[in-house]
Parts: structure tokens; sequence; C-alpha cells
């Protein structure tokens, strides 16, 4: 049997129960949405890659340490204005963070080297010298170290205390033989006192100025 035609047209519109409803203006953004990521993916893709970025970027960002930086340290602005440039630069952080230590350890080794000294005295019948050396000896302050000596000075006896330093490195150690074998080329004795347990045990597996034939690699450089 036929249907009324009123009747049918009315059917079609009931929606069915139970089933989500489409919207024709979203379904049809969903339909050109494959068509653009494949047809334009540098438009509607990367840029929007970018942007989301550098919304995060800026979101992230301590903006307060820009201001920071005529307050802290020069040492420690240097240290990050490097690091985000390099990051920037490079593309890569681990390179940028490595910069950064590296410009950290240079700079602490600097600040270090300014808190060494050497001071002297002469005993009361100018037949000894002492010289005491406080501070941290390593690569960084051994120039330091060698100018605080007075080889042109001819005492009969040559005290090095090092009971309030520490020695670090091989540099270190060398410039400590340099010191002792200086001292006795030009007839001196020379003693050094006061060193610790981990001093002691670097200067006797590096040292040489006890060793035969040290005096006469001092006199070949």
């Amino acid at each position: 049997m036929g249907m009324a035609p009123g009747l049918e047209r009315k059917t079609r519109r009931q929606p069915v129960v139970g089933l989500p409803q489409r919207d024709p203006g979203v379904v049809g953004q969903c339909d050109e949405l494959p068509a653009r990521l494949v047809i334009q993916p540098r438009i509607g893709r990367v840029p929007a890659l970018v942007a989301i970025m550098i919304m995060v970027s800026i979101g992230t960002f301590s903006w307060s340490s820009i201001k920071a930086l005529a307050v802290h340290p020069r040492s420690s602005s240097v240290v990050m204005i490097a690091t985000v440039v390099t990051v920037v630069y490079t593309h890569n952080l681990a390179i940028g963070v490595l910069v950064g230590v590296l410009l950290s350890g240079i700079f602490f080794a600097g600040k270090i080297a300014q808190l060494f000294r050497v001071t002297s005295e002469i005993s009361s019948d100018g037949r000894v010298r002492t010289y005491r050396v406080e501070g941290q000896l390593f690569y960084g302050s051994v120039e330091d170290f060698m100018d605080a000596f007075d080889f042109k000075e001819a005492p009969e006896r040559v005290v090095i205390d090092v009971s309030r330093a520490h020695i670090w490195d091989i540099s270190s150690v060398q410039a400590l033989d340099m010191a002792i074998l200086k001292f006795r080329r030009d007839g001196a004795e020379v003693e050094v006192v006061g060193m610790n347990d981990a001093t002691e045990t670097l200067v006797d597996r590096l040292a040489i100025h006890d060793k035969p034939g040290a005096m006469d690699k001092l006199t070949a450089h």
C-alpha cells in the first residue's frame, strides 16, 4: 500500500531516538580537515605547532630573570645568556647545557684562585725563610704560587708550610717541584711541612724533587 505524501515527509523529518544528531557545518569542516592536512601541511600543521611552542615558551619563561641580570653576579648572567644563545643557535639543549657547565667551571676556578695567597717571614738571624701557603693550589693558582717565592734570596733553609692549603692536580705538584728544585740549586735546604693526607698521597705519587735526576730535569727546562 502507498503512503500519503504528507505523512511520508513527516516521517523522514523525525529523528531516530538514541542516535547523535549531525551538524552540517561541523561535519563539513571535519570532512575538509584531512584534505587541509595533506594538501597544505605547512599552513595547517607546522605553523600551528610553532605557535603552540611559542605560547608555551612565553608562558613558562621567567621574565623576572631579565631584570635580575643587573643584580646577579656578572658570571651568572654570562652563563645564562651564553646557554640561551647556544640553545637558540644550535637548536640543541644538550650543547647549551654543556656550554653553561663549562663556563660555570671556568668562573668557579677563577673565583677560587682569587682566594689563594702566600705569605712569608724570615727568622731573626736571616737564615730561615718560611713561606705559608693558604687556599687551593691547582692549575688556576700555580702562577701566583710561583710568583710568591723570591729565588734571588739565598737563605740557608727554606720552609714551605702548606698546612692551610690543599694541592689538587699535577700542575700544582709540578709547581711545587719547580720551587723546591730552584731553591736547592742555589744551595738552600728545603722542607715542605703540613701536608694533609690527600695532598701527601698526590705529592708522593707525582712529585720528582726527591727522585734521582730531578735537578737535571730542571736544568733541561
